[in-house]
Order: C-alpha cells, then structure tokens, then sequence
C-alpha cells in the first residue's frame, strides 16, 4: 500500500512540475497573434483580445482572457463580446509549440445578431447575374466551428431581424460537444422577457451539423418551458416536448417533424415549415387530442348593462399603456407573412364549451386570412364558421357566414354571458361582418342578417300561454287548466334576425307547439341589454269546457307586449279588448237576427239602420 502510495506521489509531483515547467517555458501570449489568423482565415471575422493571456491549470489546462470581441466583416458592432475566455488545451501539442483548442467558454457574453453585426459585401465585389449559381468548392462543405466543445454562461442574446422588434435571451447557459464527425450535442437554458411576459426555455438536442450551413438536422429530444406574465393565465402556461427539426441552406427552409408538446393540459402534435424569404411562407399541419382554450387564453370581459355578471375569466395582469403602442391596428401580424394551417383537434374547450371533431383549414396571403373551414360538433349539433379577415387597410373588415345545426341555445348565451334562460336545438344561416372579432366587439359594432329555426324551446320566466289564460279568468266565467310551469315551451319558433351595432331585430317571428301559436316581432338591445318585443298569442288547448267564447279565445290572437330590462322584464297583455270585442261582435249578431225577424216593424227598421252606421 505504502509503495502504491509512493508511487501516485511522485506521479503527482512529475505532473506538477511539468506543468510548472511548461507555465514558465511557453508563454500563452505567443499563440495570440496566431489565434488571431486562424479565426480571420477559417471565416473572415475579426478576433479582438484585451490584456494579457495567462495560464490556468486546475481543473484544466487553459488560457485565461480579458475582455474578448468576435466582429463580422464589415459590420458596425461586435457579433460577440465577453468579459471573460477560457480556452481549455491539450497539454502534449505544447511540448511541440502547438495549440490544440479542446472546448471554448465565454462568461458574461452579449451576443448580438442584429443588422449591425452582421457582415457586409464590400463595395467593390463581383456580383453574380441573377439567376445563376457559382458551384460549390468540397471544402465549403463542414461545420466551421472545428472546437471539440463550446460552453456559455451567465450571457445574453439580442436578435433582431431587420426594422423588428428586439428580443433579448438573458441568462444563457450553454454546453456543446461534438465529435469528429460534428455530431454534437446541446445543452441550452435561457430567459426571455418581452411585453411584461417572461418565458423559461430549457432544451437538449442532438445535432447533425456535418453538411453545414447548407444542411442541418436537430433532434431536440427534450423541451420544456414556461411563459407567465401579462395577459397570460394566473398560473401561467408551461409544458414540455420534443422534435425533428431540418435547415436547407439552398432553399431558405427550415422544416420540422416529430412535433409533439403539452401546453398546461392541452396537447400539439404535427409538422410544418418556413421558408424564410422577404415574406415569409409558413406551411402548418397541426394534429391535437385535447385543446383547453380557457387554460391557455384570457378572454376579454363581457361588459353587461346591469353590471351584476361579468365574464368567467382569470385574474390577469395588465399590461402598461405605452404611447407608441395606441394607435397600432389589430392583426397586423398577418401582414408579415403568407401561410397555411389545417389543423384538426379531438376536443376542445372555449369558454365553457366542449367542442368535439374541430377541423381548421386557413390560408393568409399578407394579411387576407381566408378561413375555409372551421367546423366541429357541440351538444349534439353540429357548426361551421367559414369566412375572411381582410387586415390590410387601416380598418380591419371580417365577414363571417355561420351556419349552425341543433345547438343547444343555452350553451352559447351561457358562454357570452347574456342573461337569457332559454333552452332549446338552434339552427341558423347568417352572414355577418365587423372589424375586430371579438365578443363585446360583436354586441357593439358588427352587422348582418340570418335565419333562425329554434327546436324544443324553453323559455323561463313567463308563460305566454298561462299570462293569457288567467288574464281570461279574471274577465269571465271561462277557465283554463291548471298550469304552475313558468315557462313558454315551444315546438318550434322561426324568425329573421337582423343585427345594426348592437340592435337585434327579429321579423316574421312564428312559433307553435300543442297548446299554443305565435306571431311577432321586436328587437333586443345587446348593449344595454334590454328589449321591446310584440307577440301575437293564439291559445288553442288547455281550456275547460266548450263554447263560443273558447271557441273564440281558440281562433283569436292575444297582443302580449315584453319589454324592459333583461332582469327585470315588465309586459302588457290586452285581454279585455279582445273580450269586449267579443261581446261587441256577440251583440251586433244577436241584434242583427232580432233585426231581420222584424224587419217589417219600425223598431226593426231603427235597429237595423243602427247596426249598419256602426
């Protein structure tokens, strides 16, 4: 054991003094000039070094550096600076007077890939006729970074991409290793803040940079993040996944494959591409089993006119109100880009409502979004909301034709908070338009006309055909069945609906069921959620005993006159002028007879010249 010992001693003590021996024999700031060269004639770039180098020799062999910048030919700033560079070598080239570079890491960074860093013809090269391509020389072939290793951390990323906004990546830890055949693998962490959001981004890939830059292929086994901030879900959104992603140089396309990530509860898989030219063309093919819209999206409040509900949403965090921004049009995004998307989903849920087979198909050509097809299945029935969304002029224009089969009503004013009871199978064709699609925009400033076939329907609060019934108790001996329900139930109710910025009228309104028919019309204020609606109620069943007062309340249509306030609704039912008619009618007829049975008296005579003034 002691000689086991012993021996490890003086293998330390060799170590250590050939490394003291090798500090004081080669001096590190020899290989400055030379590392200088090498990085200006493998790629063009400018490598600026501050202060002395110096040696480092725990836990590895290195070359310690001051302030270090990396500069592009040509550009105005610096791609890369740092504060601190190490330089891990291998210790036998040394011997020789060689550098032998194993892994690079930069401390404190701030990697700029803007306008500025980036790197400019000069004025006075040969410019290629378009159209034509210079073959490629074999050695172009091969990923330039040649270093076994790459670490970054404690650094910074901006990006910015022409007149765009910046985004800025802070605390960046990187580790990359490669082999000989530049296959390597990434460690990357970082954290984005933007617009009040800040999003944690952690990803392992591995990569195939072989052919590069004209061919690249990344497997990013492991991704995981998450986004909170303003305007986002109290909890914030978080998830993880994985997958393929490919870069084809010749032809500007980043494509990916493989796709597959989780969103709070709700999942994403599919494939697509971009082509990055001047306007970029995106191609998405997106597959989901479950999409929660309500855990991902804030929906905006639903302003009510008596205050008492508002919309089921989050507590969210506002953003500021910054003056540059006012005045900036919606959809704008859509004008950057041209792009398809078909997607399909298993389920999803948007405000409340779990819809089922959703299928989106959607084309943008530089800001006219044409919808095809958005379609799914609701509470049994079935709907579809094809249209377009025009952004390109200062006032955005979407025209949207809906089309609805056996809805159930109840869910859709449930989800946009109208305070209506009403239950019922909705079928309607309509063509609407508007500027922002949005709900409260919706109630205020949107147009258009349909037709509604309402099935089943249940209104709660009053009872047409009770309302008429007592009303005709109270004015005669004529009674009707006992009824304590509070609701109007139809069979079947029609109408056409017109929409003028938060005025809904309704026209040839007609319903029916065993027990009673309607008529009417009206309108429905969305804004200020109040009404002014006027039925004509023709009670045919539910009366006791026979006669010609029944007989006449079956075959005569009652005024019955709702308004007011959603929440308070006040009506006005005219029963007694059609009583009073009535008996009128009765009178004159009974007269009438007594009047021809006389007709050759004087009495008859008067009564008849009577009757015939009236």
């Amino acid at each position: 054991m002691r000689r086991i010992l012993t021996t490890l001693m003086i293998l330390l003590v060799v170590l250590i003094a050939g490394l003291s021996s090798l500090v004081l024999l080669v001096n590190p700031n020899d290989f400055r000039s030379y590392m200088v060269k090498q990085v200006e004639d493998r790629s063009g770039y400018q490598l600026q070094l501050d202060g002395s180098l110096r040696w480092h020799v725990w836990p590895r062999l290195s070359i310690l550096s001051g302030r270090m910048a990396l500069t592009a030919p040509g550009a105005s700033e610096p791609l890369v600076r740092a504060d601190n560079m190490r330089l891990d070598v291998s210790l036998l080239p040394l011997l020789s007077h060689q550098l032998q570079v194993q892994q690079v890491m930069l401390k404190g960074a701030v990697i700029q890939l803007t306008p500025q860093t980036e790197a400019i013809v000069a004025q006075n090269a040969p410019v290629a006729p378009k159209g034509t391509s210079l073959p490629q020389d074999a050695q172009e072939h091969g990923w330039s970074f040649d270093i076994a290793g790459l670490q970054v951390v404690d650094s910074v990323l901006v990006f910015q991409h022409e007149d765009d906004e910046q985004i800025t990546v802070r605390d960046i830890r990187l580790q990359m290793e490669q082999d000989a055949r530049h296959q390597a693998t990434i460690d990357f962490s970082g954290r984005i803040n933007r617009d009040q959001r800040d999003l944690n981004l952690n990803i392992s890939a591995n990569l195939q940079a072989g052919d590069f830059p004209h061919h690249l292929d990344a497997e990013l086994s492991q991704i995981s993040w998450k986004l909170q901030g303003a305007d986002l879900p109290a909890q914030g959104i978080s998830g993880n996944g994985s997958v393929n992603a490919r870069w084809l140089d010749d032809s500007k396309t980043l494509s990916f494959s493989g796709l597959n990530l989780t969103a709070n509860d709700s999942t994403v898989t599919g494939s697509g591409s971009v082509i990055l030219s001047d306007t970029p063309v995106w191609a998405l093919n997106l597959q989901s089993d479950k999409l929660n819209l309500d855990n991902l999206l804030l929906h905006s409040d639903i302003a009510t006119g008596t205050g008492a509900q508002k919309a089921q949403t989050a507590v969210k965090q506002p953003r500021p109100v910054i003056a540059s921004d006012t005045d900036e049009q919606p959809y704008q995004g859509l004008l950057g880009f041209n792009g398809t998307l078909m997607m399909t989903a298993n389920t999803v849920n948007w405000r409340g409502m779990p819809f089922s087979n959703v299928a989106i198909e959607a084309e943008n050509q530089q800001g006219l979004l044409r919808i095809s097809r958005l379609e799914g299945a609701l509470d049994g029935g079935q709907l579809s909301l094809p249209g377009t969304l025009d952004a390109r002029g200062q006032i955005p224009q979407a025209k949207f034709q809906p089309k609805l089969e056996n809805v159930q009503i109840g869910s859709l004013l449930k989800a946009f908070n109208y305070p209506i009871e009403m239950v019922g199978k909705l079928s309607m064709a309509g063509d609407f338009a508007g500027s922002v699609i949005d709900a409260n925009r919706f109630r205020r400033d949107w147009q258009g006309q349909g037709h509604i076939e309402l099935r089943d329907v249940r209104t709660e609060g009053l009872n047409f055909q009770q309302l008429v019934q007592q009303a005709v108790e109270r004015s005669s001996d004529v009674r009707g069945q006992d009824n304590y329900d509070s609701a109007t139930r139809l069979d079947i109710l029609t109408t056409d609906l017109s929409l003028d910025n938060g005025v809904m009228s309704f026209d040839n309104m007609k319903g029916e069921s065993t027990l009673m028919a309607l008529t009417g019309k009206g309108a429905l204020d969305l804004m200020k959620e109040e009404g002014d609606m006027q039925f004509a109620i023709q009670v045919i069943g539910g009366w006791q005993g026979q006669g010609k007062l029944v007989d006449v309340l079956k075959s005569t249509a009652i005024p019955l006159r709702v308004y007011g306030k959603w929440s308070e609704l006040n009506y006005s039912l005219q029963v007694d002028q059609v009583l009073r008619r009535h008996l009128q009618n009765e009178a004159k007829r009974r007269l009438n007879d007594w009047a021809d049975r006389n007709k050759d008296s004087q009495n008859g005579k008067d009564v008849k010249k009577f009757l015939n003034q009236q």
